[in-house]
């Protein structure tokens, strides 16, 4: 009999909570083959059984808190046990009836990540009908969700006839998930820990709008990666934060600790939540680099596949709410750091140019620093730092 028991869960993560069991007792399963998702308050980890047999006990139902190390349940070793055959409890003789036909046998359904059997089950997905991309066409999260944005661009049903009347609950009471309590108490942590400000600048987004589209598609032709705003933006900030340090800093007690290296977090919104992947050493690499990096962890975010490693640390952040449509808004600190950029809809305005008025695409930038360890003088110094970096890209290049 093997145990399945929680892993570690890394650095700083003490508890987690069962997601979801994929098979129950008695049930065969394979080496390898996922048992239970595990949600903490940072990824989803899917525990696979450690060899072939039959799980034989759930030690922690759906819903359960569960350290490292705690049981999770037990997988008896060897082939599924027969299902015993009751005896009858007479013999009776009885005339053979003709044989029946032989119904064709089922198809054999479709192996799921236990993220995306959720994923179905909660909107009444087909699982026979998503295609899978995974290991030995296994349903990844990524999948399901696809075929769920596939469903939604079907042309809706007719309406209801007048006359009837559709009964829906007038509410419902979810329980948040680990992420969206963690979300939730961070961010109020933030507002009542640090001493929050926040300050506004615009920026003509004409010079790199003008360099993406002439020099894109030989981008993507050498890099293999679209050239996308994120990549500037993360480039004008190291930048920024190399001239300003204190916005790369934060406080431990009453020390002050000054960051020398530049890790970025960029905020991704998922199904989940908002979770913040960091960019490591975003100072050593090329703008390509900076795509790829961005394009890989955006992509793990939203098939449910970051790491521990790939949310933990930063020293910045970067937000952007204009890819929702967001005009301007105050982002709050993502604690302990001391600064945060947020990002907004790119919009056609009049503006004053050397005496003249056009119309130029603009971005409002949002920079919200702690000030107790940021000045005025440094928060402002450093957001014109971002825009001239973005109005004129050339700097970057020649780093200055």
């Amino acid at each position: 009999m093997a145990d399945i028991t929680t892993p570690a869960l890394g650095e700083s993560v003490t508890e987690a909570t069962v997601a979801r069991w994929a098979k129950k007792p008695g049930d065969s399963v394979r080496k390898d083959e996922i048992l239970v998702e595990l949600e903490t308050d940072k990824v989803s980890l899917e525990v696979a059984s450690p060899t072939d047999g039959v799980l034989s006990e759930v030690a922690a139902e759906e819903g359960a808190t569960v350290t490292p190390g705690a049981l999770l349940g037990r997988v008896t070793n060897g082939a599924a046990a027969a299902a015993p055959v009751e005896k009858p409890a007479a013999t009776v003789v009885a005339v053979k009836p003709e044989p029946a036909p032989t119904p064709p046998s089922p198809s054999p359904s479709p192996v799921m990540a236990p993220s995306a059997q959720r994923i179905a089950t909660e909107n009444n997905l087909d699982p026979a009908a998503i295609a899978g991309s995974g290991k030995d066409g296994r349903i990844t999260k990524g999948d399901a969700l696809a075929a769920l944005e596939t469903r939604a661009n079907v042309p809706a049903p007719p309406a209801t006839p007048a006359g009837t009347r559709e009964v829906h609950a007038r509410e419902e009471r979810v329980r948040m998930t680990r992420l969206r309590q963690t979300i939730a108490r961070r961010l109020k942590e933030a507002q009542t820990n640090a001493a929050m400000l926040t300050t506004f600048n615009e920026v003509d987004m004409s010079a790199v709008m003008a360099a993406r589209a002439h020099y894109k598609d030989a981008f993507e032709r050498r890099h293999g990666v679209k050239l996308g705003f994120m990549g500037f933006f993360v480039k004008a900030v190291v930048a920024a934060l190399k001239q300003i340090p204190d916005v790369n800093a934060e406080i431990d007690g009453a020390d002050i600790i000054y960051k020398n290296y530049y890790d970025i977090g960029v905020a991704v919104g998922t199904e989940r939540g908002l979770v913040v992947p960091v960019l490591r050493d975003a100072d050593a690499l090329s703008l390509a680099g900076v795509e790829k990096a961005i394009g890989d962890l955006g992509r793990k975010a939203r098939d449910g596949t970051l790491a521990l490693e790939d949310l933990q640390g930063g020293t910045f952040t970067i937000s952007n709410g204009g890819v929702y449509g967001s005009l301007m808004s105050t982002p709050i600190l993502n604690a302990p750091q001391s600064g945060i950029l947020g990002m907004h809809k790119i919009q056609d305005r009049p503006v004053a140019v050397g005496g003249q008025v056009v119309i130029r695409p603009m971005m409002y930038l949002a920079l919200s620093y702690d000030h107790r360890v940021v000045d005025g003088q440094g928060a402002v110094t450093f957001l014109v730092a971002v825009k001239d970096a973005i109005e004129d890209p050339q700097r970057l290049l020649l780093d200055i």
